[in-house]
Order: C-alpha cells, then structure tokens, then sequence
C-alpha cells in the first residue's frame, strides 16, 4: 500500500511529526501553565489560548502567499522551522513569580507565542501544500491523494499522541526533583491565599494538601512560603516541558533538509514553474470562471469547518479544565491502563497482531506473525495492569493522548470503510463527508451534555473553579467516550478537508488556499475563546449543548447547498 505513494509524502509526514509532537506538549498544558504561574481565571486564560491558536492558524495564509509569490514552499518551510524554534527558545526561559511581579515573564511568553505563529505560519500550510504537489507530479499518484493525506494526517497524530506523556514526564520528573508532587487544586488555592481572598473552607484544604508534599515537612507549617514555592517549581516545570518543542524541530530540520531529492521535483509554485524552460510547458491555467467556481466552493466548505474546530478545540481549553475540576483524577487499575500510554499502545498492538491473523488476503507468515504480535503484546498488557497501584492518580493533560491515539487506531478502520464504498460506488463526496463529520461531532458533545447534568448547580463560577469534591466528580469514561466520537468525526472532515484543497485550488493559489483553510480554522479556534467566556456564567451541561447546536446548524448548512458544492467541484475534481 505504502509504495503506491510518492516518497517525498514520508519526508513530510516525519518532519511534520517533530514539529507536532513539539506544538502539542506545549498544548497540553498551556492553559494549565497560564493558570498555575499567574492564577488567571479560566475565563482569561481561554483567551490566550484562544488568541494564540487563532494566531497559528491565520499566519499560513501570509505564508502561503510568501511561498507562491516570492519563495516558493521549500525556502518557506525551512524558515518557519528556524523561526519556530527560537519561539519555543523565548517561552522555555524560565522566570520567577511573585506577588510584587504578578505578571513577570508573561511579555516573554506572549512574544514567544507571537514568533511561534509566525512560523508555524511559514510551516504549516506550505508543507500541506508541497504534499499536494507531490500527487499532481504523476497521474498515477492521485487516485492516492486522498489516502495519501489520510498517512499524513496520522503521522502528524503519532507526534501529537506522545505529546501530553512527554509534558507529564518531564513536569513530573522537575517537581520530583523539588520534593513536590502535582496536585491539581493547589495552584488556585495558593493564588488565592496569597492574594488575600481565600475562605476558611479552602485554607483548611490547602493545609490538607500542602501537608501531603514532602517539601512542607521543612516550612514550619508556612502556607505563604509552599503556595509561592509550590507556584514557582510547578511553572518552572512547564517551563522545561516547553523546551522539549526545541528539540523536536531539531529533529524535523534535519529530516526536511537532509532528505530533499524526495521532494525536490514538486517544490516548485506556478510562477516558478512559469520562468523555468524545463518546466514552462506543465503550467495549468483555469478561465476565470472556472478560477471563481473552486474559490466559492472552497470557501462555502471553510466557513462550516469554523464551527468544527471552535466545538473540537475545546480538548486543550474547556475539556482539559472539565478533566481537572470536575473528573474523578484517580482510576482503578484495569481503567489506568488508557492513561498509561505504553500500556494502551501494547494493548493497540495486541488488536492489531488478532486483525492481522484474521485477514484471509494476508501471507500464512504474515497471520503467524500476527497471532505472535496478539499473544506477546496481551501478555505484556497483562502485565503491566497487574503492576499499578489498586488507586492511580493522573493528571489532566493526559486525556489529550486520547484522540491522537484514536486517530491512529481507527485510520486503518476508516479508510477501508472508505475504500469498501467506493468499490460499491457508494462512498460520499467529500464536502458530503464533512457535513457527516459535523453530524458526529454534535453527538460527541452531547455525551458531555448528558455526563454534565449530575453537575447541576456546581457549574465553575459556583465552585470558584476549583477541584469539586470527589464526591461529586464524574468517571473518566465521558471524556473518554468524547474523545472517542470526535477522533471519528475529525477522520471525517480534516484529512478529507486537505485532500479537498488539494484537488480544488486553483494552481496559482495552492499555497494560500491551504493557508486560507487554515485561517478558517483559526477563526474556529478563537471561537473556542469566545465560547469559554461562558464557562463560568451558565452550567455545564448548558455550556456543551451550545456546541452541540452550532455543529448541527453547520451540519444542515452544508447539506442544503451540497448540490451545489458537488456541482461546482465537479470538474475539478
């Protein structure tokens, strides 16, 4: 299967992988970081994240424009990769806190932040774009287009999957070293015994915690002393998690410029293709008309995918502090094995040795293969269940190895769902595929919304966003179930979405069309700020059924002009 495909396609999908892993550790705990060092409200800190990813992905659509007009995707890329890396360089630079400089080093995290979007700006569309061009270089490269897109949606997935582990490693092993361990609470109550507005309530709970931290033991019962020292070592861990970022790109740069002669032959935009004699003649050009049909139709299926990321963004804003404030943060330990990722990943590979063996088109010595992989893996994740504790704690960000594991898991699944149709001539369109997918999404918020009624009356400006009792607090399996159901509906509408743009920009405008693709989402992502004004005003099960209404209005937009969208793509695709 993998050789039908150019092998530029796996330069991309590597290098894109290091800089993904890199993006999504410091994702995973930005909202956290924001709220642990400057005891930012919820509300404020959904704001910054909300700017932020609005910011990485509106700046693609400058830099396709500086690929397509000035240098062309390669030199575009590879300075994104450099300017990314001194941005994660500003935000790993650890600072101190303290309440006579509340908001000391926030300047340096927003500038960071700001060079990071610029060049992710550079990197990102560019790169999806060179993918594009690597399936029109040969006809009998784009019948593969779109699994082609599916590989490296998922390559991008198994960055992203190792991520939250890597945060937790790195902060875990840092507090270690301070004699502390995460306690999710502690931040919110220490911000507010510092600054004066802490109850008697809270203030028993945090001498309650801080007594549990071996560190406290040398403090003489000091609260003042543990909430600024617990702040300052837990910040400084997510500093260090930060610069695992510097790192990846390391990595990335050395694939996408050591490998080049994969890719070399499709680095090339129309108007370099224009003045080059060998290439001249392989320029396409599209009456206007034909120009104006793709650009309505692509920007009819971009303004339905902003509801899609403003709803499945919410994964390292609302459902991370839901994972934190209101999820149960201990598990059995049959159920600690999902937050284990190498436990889940031998249980992942246990399936896959029992698919493999099933599979009557496989070679006898692939099936024995897979009946080994089956058994060797099943025991090893017998194993590793019988080594944790009865009771395990985790902390929040873990949930989000759930969906890049999902996405890896159920790609297979979903493409030879896809691939069955087709032979069937039953397989959708594709903007048919994503209305399906804004379909799904809308029923994986409303799980949340049903998980969420037993919170009536404890919304977050109840419990002053701070840990409800265990009492109260909800089984990890709705978050898990969530995340579950949205990976299927990302399967539906992201990969399909690139694969879209690809085939339906104009030549002449690759480069900003799937910058614009990415802008689209980035207006999504500051809708996720703007949803989050609204987390501690309403309740919870309120908050999600909002997302669940605008996915189902989007839904029924793109199936009331799919007529249309189908007819005006038609010829391009």
């Amino acid at each position: 299967m993998l050789k039908e495909h150019p092998k530029g396609l796996f330069v991309a999908l590597f290098a894109n992988m290091g800089e993904r892993f890199g993006y999504y550790t410091m994702l995973a705990i930005f909202v956290l970081f924001l709220q642990a060092k400057y005891g930012f409200e919820y509300g404020l800190a959904s704001q910054y994240f909300g700017i932020f990813l609005a910011f990485v992905y509106f700046m693609p659509l400058f830099g396709g424009i500086i690929a397509d007009k000035v240098l062309g995707y390669g030199k575009t890329i590879s300075l994104g990769l450099i300017v990314m890396f001194i941005g994660y360089i500003l935000i790993a630079i650890p600072t101190s806190w303290s309440a006579d400089h509340p908001n000391r080093g926030l300047t340096l995290i927003i500038g960071g932040l700001a060079v990071i979007s610029l060049g992710t700006g550079l990197f990102k569309g560019n790169l999806q774009a060179l993918v594009g061009n690597l399936y029109d270089s040969d006809k009998k490269y784009d019948k593969y287009r779109s699994l082609g897109f599916n590989i490296f949606y998922m390559g991008i997935n198994l960055g992203a999957m190792f991520a939250p582990t890597a945060a937790k490693t790195i902060s875990n092993w840092m507090l270690r070293g301070s004699k502390l361990t995460y306690e999710g609470a502690i931040p919110s109550l220490s911000h507010k015994f510092i600054d004066g507005t802490i109850t008697p309530e809270q203030t028993t709970e945090l001498t309650k915690l801080a007594n549990e931290q071996v560190a406290f033991s040398g403090m003489d019962g000091n609260l003042l002393e543990f909430s600024n020292y617990y702040i300052n070592h837990l910040a400084e861990s997510y500093h260090w998690a930060f610069g695992v970022a510097t790192l990846s790109l390391i990595a990335s740069m050395l694939i996408f410029w050591g490998f080049r002669k994969y890719y070399s032959f499709a680095d090339l935009t129309e108007k370099q293709k224009a003045k080059s004699e060998e290439h001249k003649d392989k320029v396409i050009t599209l009456t206007p008309q034909e120009t104006k049909q793709r650009l309505i139709a692509l920007g009819l299926v971009m303004s339905v995918v902003i509801f899609f990321w403003m709803a499945f963004h919410q994964n390292g804003a609302a459902m991370t502090a839901f994972a934190r404030d209101y999820t149960a943060d201990t598990v059995s330990r049959g159920t600690n094995i999902w937050f284990d990722l190498f436990g889940m990943l031998s249980i992942g590979l246990s399936v896959l040795g029992l698919i493999l063996f099933f599979m009557k088109k496989n070679a006898k010595t692939v099936r024995m293969v897979g009946l080994v992989m089956f058994a060797a893996f099943g025991v090893l994740s017998y194993f590793r269940i019988m080594g944790y504790d009865e009771i395990n704690k985790f902390t929040p960000q873990m949930f989000q190895h759930f969906n890049p594991f999902f996405i890896v898991a159920l790609t297979p699944i979903i493409v030879g769902l896809f691939s069955w149709m087709a032979r069937k001539g039953i397989e959708p369109s594709d903007p048919k595929k994503i209305g399906i997918g804004m379909i799904i999404t809308a029923i994986g918020f409303t799980v949340l919304v049903v998980g969420s009624f037993s919170l009536v009356g404890q919304s977050p400006g109840d419990i002053d966003e701070t840990k409800i009792s265990s009492a109260f607090a909800v089984g990890t399996y709705w978050l898990i179930s969530t995340y579950f159901i949205l990976t299927i509906a990302e399967l539906f509408l992201s990969p399909i979405g690139l694969s879209f743009v690809s085939k339906v920009a104009p030549p002449q405008y690759k480069g900003v069309m799937q910058g614009a693709w990415l802008a689209a989402t980035a207006v999504g992502n500051y809708g996720v700020a703007l949803v989050g004004i609204l987390w501690n005003k309403i309740e919870l099960w309120q908050f999600w059924g909002i997302l669940v209404l605008l996915c189902a209005i989007a839904a029924i937009f793109i199936f009331s002009i799919l007529k249309r969208l189908e007819n005006s793509t038609r010829s391009a695709v």
